[in-house]
């Protein structure tokens, strides 16, 4: 039987609506949305985060939650929870992780990562870091990539960084230069593996994934794979999957696997590339997940896929993973995760990118289940265990 609250929320928004003022300048409540499943109040992981990453320049960053065990969808929390914070949550939200008890966005053009409880949301204070973009985390140690300079086209611009950050003190502690306009790193045993850019310097893009060896924090290698990396994930069977953008004119998007060059090396090297495009990639079990909205400049259009690739056998097992037709009324995916029990797939959709995006929910065969309104630009999630 399906239940739902409504005088509960009803409550809740009257009350809160009271207490999100600020003396100077007016907040926006957080709305709460009932959604269309069971009340579960041991529903494991509890909830998810999603940072709305909106327009740059228009200081709308936000944070979204959804509650899976209340069954309701909470829009704009970070405002309400921090009615005190000046201009509120920032600019650009580029990345949300959660590490222990703590919930960390990264703020891309507000230079900085916001560091929250992850069970209130509440503020707990910041890390000041230039042009910042992702964030992973080993060992007590938060690590930033950040392209460092002002964010700006320069085909002068300078190297990028990773940044270590002490998750108890919230201090920078070491800093290592990278490769140039780094984006996302993942970290596998002892190493760092960051997917530099070189966006700024377009056409000189880079082509490279930094190696740093987290003991002492020293950049030992940089392995060619691509022009213009942007994702990089890690399977279970200890290899590295890497995005390519290309060039957005003669050189398309790419997928590339990096392993280790035989069983008795530590050396990563490029083992095969895949002809296919994709924007973003989310990894369950064998299954990567993927999407791309690939712009030509040429034709001025964007063309859109979906997917599924095995990480065991690297074969695609299918070129769509909606199989409604719903696909079709979403104008630009911009994120994607899949449920650790249920297996329900999310997708948002950034639309316009300068308005409410859609939150939307599949279940495993790729059927759609429920949608709901976001922030602008609805971009990042990562799932919340009580």
């Amino acid at each position: 039987m399906k239940t739902y609250k409504f005088i509960t929320y009803s409550l809740l928004f009257t009350l809160l609506t009271v207490v999100s003022c600020r003396e100077i300048e007016l907040v926006v409540p957080s709305e709460y949305v009932p959604l269309p499943f069971d009340i579960d109040w041991e529903a494991t992981p509890a909830g998810m985060y999603l940072l709305n990453e909106a327009n740059m320049g228009s200081n709308k960053s936000s944070i979204d939650y959804l509650d899976f065990r209340n069954a309701y969808y909470v829009r704009n929390i970070y405002a309400e929870r921090n009615p005190t914070v000046i201009k509120e949550l920032g600019d650009v939200g580029n990345d949300i992780q959660i590490y222990g008890d703590k919930l960390y966005a990264v703020i891309n053009c507000s230079h900085k990562v916001e560091v929250m409880d992850a069970r209130t949301c509440q503020r707990i204070g910041q890390v000041d870091i230039p042009n910042c973009r992702y964030i992973r985390f080993a060992k007590g140690k938060a690590y930033v990539s950040a392209y460092v300079g002002p964010v700006a086209i320069d085909p002068n611009a300078q190297l990028g960084a990773v940044y270590e950050v002490d998750t108890t003190s919230l201090k920078i502690t070491r800093k290592v230069t990278v490769g140039y306009q780094p984006d996302e790193l993942e970290i596998l045993g002892e190493y760092i593996y960051v997917a530099n850019s070189g966006g700024y310097r377009a056409p000189n893009y880079d082509n490279t994934v930094s190696v740093i060896e987290t003991y002492g924090l020293k950049q030992i290698q940089q392995i060619p794979v691509g022009i213009n990396l942007h994702r990089i994930r890690k399977d279970r069977y200890g290899k590295l999957w890497v995005t390519s953008r290309g060039d957005y004119k003669n050189i398309p998007s790419r997928l590339y696997v990096l392993d280790r060059k035989d069983k008795n090396s530590k050396e990563m090297v490029v083992k095969d590339t895949f002809d296919i495009p994709c924007s973003e990639m989310y990894i369950q079990g064998d299954s990567l997940y993927f999407y791309s909205v690939e712009w030509n400049k040429q034709t001025e259009q964007n063309t859109v896929t979906y997917g599924i690739l095995n990480v065991k056998t690297e074969k695609l097992v299918t070129n769509h993973f909606i199989n409604d037709g719903s696909e079709n009324s979403i104008m630009i995916p911009y994120g994607i995760m899949v449920h650790p029990r249920t297996g329900d797939i999310y997708v948002t959709d950034a639309r316009n990118y300068v308005s409410s995006g859609i939150l939307h929910c599949y279940d495993r065969y790729g059927i759609k289940k429920w949608s709901v309104r976001t922030g602008d630009i609805p971009a990042h999630m990562v799932f919340f265990n009580n």
